[in-house]
Order: C-alpha cells, then structure tokens, then sequence
C-alpha cells in the first residue's frame, strides 16, 4: 500500500469514527415495504429494459409533464429531453394549450432535435378538447401533434383545477364522454392523466376498458395543481374550496384499484399500460409500485426532476444516473412484502 493509499483508508477511519453517533438509525426508519436480501442479487445481472408505448424504454422511467409558455420553459424542457435520450426514457410535455392558437412560445416545446427517437407526447386539458369538439376543431390536435413532432397526445382531466382556477372552465360534458369522442375521431396515441388528485375505481375501470396508449395516475401525494390554483387565489372567501382540493387517491390506492379492476373485468381490458405517477419521491417508490402493479408499467416524475432541470445540464445528468444506479441495487437485492405476481 503506497502512502496515497495509507491516507486514504486513514481518513475514511477517521470518518467512520465522527460518524458513527450521526448513522445510527432506529427499526422504525427503515422502510417497511421491502425484504432486504443480500445474498441474492448482483447489479451487473440486472436489465431495466422493459416494452412500453410500442419502444423499448432502456430505464423505466417518464419525465411527467410540467411546464411551457414561459422564459425558463425552453431551457428546461431541452434539459429533460436531453436526459431522456441519454438514458432511454420518455417525456410528456407540459400543457401545450397555447399553441392551439398561438406559436409565439413554440420554442419552448420543440425538443424532438433533442429528445431524438424517444418517446414524447404534447398535452391538452380536456376543457380545451371539449372545446375543439364543439367547434368542430379536432383537427388542431392532429395540426398539434405532427407541429411538434410527437408521437401522440396526453390529455389531462382537471376538473377541480378547472374549479379552483380563477381562469378556469367549468366541463359541460362528463370526460368520459369526451375522450370516446376523441377516440373516435383520432388515429393517434392516447395517454389520459390526472393532475394531483388521481383517479378512484369507476373513473380508473371506464378508463382500462378504453383502447388508450396508456394511463398516467397522477396521484394525490406529488404537485397538487387544484390546491396551486387555489393557492394563486387571493379571495378569502374562496378558501372553503380548500377541503375538496385536499381530496384525492395516492399511487398505492391506484395500484390496488388497478390490480383489481384487470380482475374484475377480464377480457374486456383495452389499456394495458401504465404510468405510475404522484408521489414518487426516489427510485424505491418507483421500483415498489412497478413491481406491484398487475399491468406493464414505468413510473413518473415531474417535481423531482424540475429541481435539477433549470440549471445546466451535468446536474441533471448526475441526478438521473445515480437515481438509476439506487434502482439497479434495489431491483438486485430488495423483495416486495407479501407480493404475489400477477
């Protein structure tokens, strides 16, 4: 051992000595959803590879749709398009409502240069496509998708972001009814998502039954876009919508209500994707539900990559590969509790 090599095991003794006292942890930190197997795995054995929306994703992982229209969009949107084509994921787009009728913040949305063969899908609300289908203006939505060159379209159901907006639209019609119609009008992909609040057992099995690209949860638990309006709101007496907006189903309740719908309703299943979204704060929260869920899935983020997204691109990069790096040892050496495969 030479002396660079004698310093450096002497100061990691000596860290491990001030530490200690600091690394102690109590059995009620650990995380209680896991069986630790030490013995059983090696990470150079694992593949994250999975078939999703018609590619190959090479790490299991959405960038959920976030932002658009604004200075700091365009930088961070070419970040996260960048990091999905490093890494072999894919992106949602924030609401591309604007470009409906106005392409002066077009820039901000236009990755495909950057995002490559990946996966990336635009997004409206489905106010805005209720709106086309009573003006019989579907067709923007084709104009929509082949003007940004993605490969199909999310639309996301708000209806309490819609309440709570001081801007908002009040849906005339029930979404359901609204997307049979876009289905029926559109050949491309189709990805339906919430905003924070998710979804319940009715609204998730009238989804599985519809032919859709995929569904994203969305989940109570992560950014809630109706508390955010309200939040913007400053009439006082508006604030007894607060109660409704802190309503919602997490990841782990749509896991569940997902696993029994593919039960209860059988052949009937027509979407058989999904995007587990809301909530997800690390790659343990990811690893847990992918591997839970009875249906092919990746899971989403949206907060936690906005956080290293803004600035220039190595922190970003960092973030994602050690993000994968911790889901490789999970997936070598964690078990599900009580998990049965589907």
């Amino acid at each position: 051992m030479d002396l660079e090599e004698k310093y450096i095991a002497s100061k990691r003794k000596m860290d491990h000595l001030e530490l200690t006292s600091k690394s102690q942890v109590l059995p009620s930190m650990t995380d209680s959803r896991f069986m630790y197997e030490p013995l059983l795995g090696n990470v150079e054995s694992i593949d994250l590879k999975i078939q999703f929306l018609d590619t190959i994703f090479y790490n299991p992982i959405w960038v959920s749709s976030m932002t658009g229209g604004t200075e700091s969009a365009k930088k961070i949107n070419r970040n996260l398009a960048k990091a999905c084509m490093q890494f072999g994921m894919g992106m949602g787009l924030g609401s591309c409502r604007q470009l409906l009728t106005d392409d002066s913040r077009l820039e901000d949305f236009t990755v495909r240069k950057d995002i490559g063969d990946r996966p990336l899908y635009t997004n409206i609300g489905i106010a805005q496509l209720e709106q086309l289908i009573e003006n019989d203006s579907i067709n923007k939505i084709s104009e929509l998708i082949k003007k940004l060159e993605a490969d199909g379209i999310i639309i996301h159901i708000n209806p309490l972001q819609e309440f709570a907006q001081i801007e908002g639209d009040l849906l005339k019609h029930n979404p359901i009814v609204t997307i049979k119609r876009l289905l029926d009008s559109l050949d491309n992909k189709i990805i339906i998502k919430e905003v924070g609040q998710g979804m319940g057992y009715e609204s998730l099995k009238e989804l599985l039954k519809l032919p859709l690209a995929a569904i994203e949860f969305a989940a109570f638990g992560g950014t809630n876009f109706a508390k955010l309006e309200l939040l913007r709101n400053n009439n006082k007496i508006e604030k007894q919508f607060e109660p409704i907006v802190n309503l919602g189903h997490t990841a782990s309740e749509m896991v569940d209500f997902t696993n029994k719908i593919v039960y209860d309703i059988g052949d009937r299943l027509k979407c058989k994707e999904i995007i587990i979204s809301g909530g997800i704060k690390s790659f343990l929260d990811g690893y847990y539900y992918t591997e839970k869920i009875k249906l092919p899935s990746i899971y989403g983020m949206a907060s936690e990559f906005l956080k290293y997204s803004m600035g220039d691109y190595g922190i970003l990069e960092e973030f994602v590969s050690k993000h994968i790096e911790g889901l490789k040892m999970a997936k070598a050496f964690l078990r599900i509790k009580n998990h049965k495969s589907a």
